[in-house]
């Protein structure tokens, strides 16, 4: 039978979510602490990958187990076997057939850049100036509603079969010392969202204008998009599934 687990997990310390050959990883770890649990090598499928430092408020991992078990009481095992930068918010059953990663119907993120230097917030967000005009990244950022391919946005070398995204929410919005930036699509490449967040930065400096960001999608370049914001400030934040993907 099959569970989802819910999770949330600050990214520091982290080469990721997925899996690397040398470089520890937030899947390891989770995998590792559920095979001591359940006394088997465990497997887990996560609902996608987060780079190197990036943080998660909200994941979502499936992985298969033989019997049914107490989840408030894996819960409490696993948060006690786990690095104090991982948390574990709760199990449920799910289909058979349900996949963490293509069962999700929508991904959100948040990119967080502090307005004036905070010496307790350099490993939770990005100090950038100079000042940026949110209004004028705001209007950039509705262009991104009017396409569907984001090559200009993705990793030069990845292996994706397409590279469309609907993208139906992207803002800026001020936040005491910082400026968050929110966006939600049914899917995200990777590097997205950090490559499409340097890209408002440099038109929020004045290095452009709003009309950059239609150049930018249209060239399909990867080239052509600003450079890859810092790791630290952003979030996955939430994973919306089907109502009926939860059993119990």
């Amino acid at each position: 039978m099959r569970y989802f687990v819910e999770l949330s997990y600050f990214g520091k310390a982290y080469h990721g979510w997925q899996n690397q050959p040398q470089s520890i990883s937030v899947q390891e770890v989770l995998e590792d602490r559920l095979s001591k649990v359940f006394r088997r090598k465990m497997d887990i499928v996560g609902a996608g990958r987060t780079d190197a430092g990036v943080h998660a408020k909200q994941m979502y991992a499936h992985f298969d187990v033989e019997d049914e078990f107490d989840v408030e009481e894996l819960k409490y095992k696993l948060n006690s076997m786990l690095p104090k930068d991982i948390a574990i918010a709760g199990f449920f059953k799910v289909p058979d057939d349900a996949h963490a990663r293509f069962d999700a119907m929508a991904r959100s993120y948040e990119y967080h850049i502090l307005i004036e230097k905070d010496a307790f917030s350099q490993d939770f967000a990005w100090y950038a100036r100079p000042q940026l005009d949110v209004e004028k990244m705001n209007k950039a950022a509705l262009v991104l509603l009017e396409y569907t391919d984001f090559k200009s946005f993705s990793k030069s070398r990845t292996d994706v079969k397409t590279y469309n995204c609907k993208i139906s929410h992207a803002e800026w919005k001020i936040d005491g010392n910082k400026i968050v930036f929110y966006i939600t699509a049914d899917r995200f490449l990777r590097n997205m969202v950090r490559a499409v967040v340097g890209t408002l930065v440099e038109i929020g400096k004045g290095k452009y204008p709003v009309s950059r960001m239609h150049d930018v999608i249209k060239s399909k370049d990867r080239g052509e998009a600003g450079a890859s914001v810092p790791a630290q400030g952003l979030y996955l934040t939430r994973i919306v599934y089907p109502n009926n993907i939860r059993l119990d």
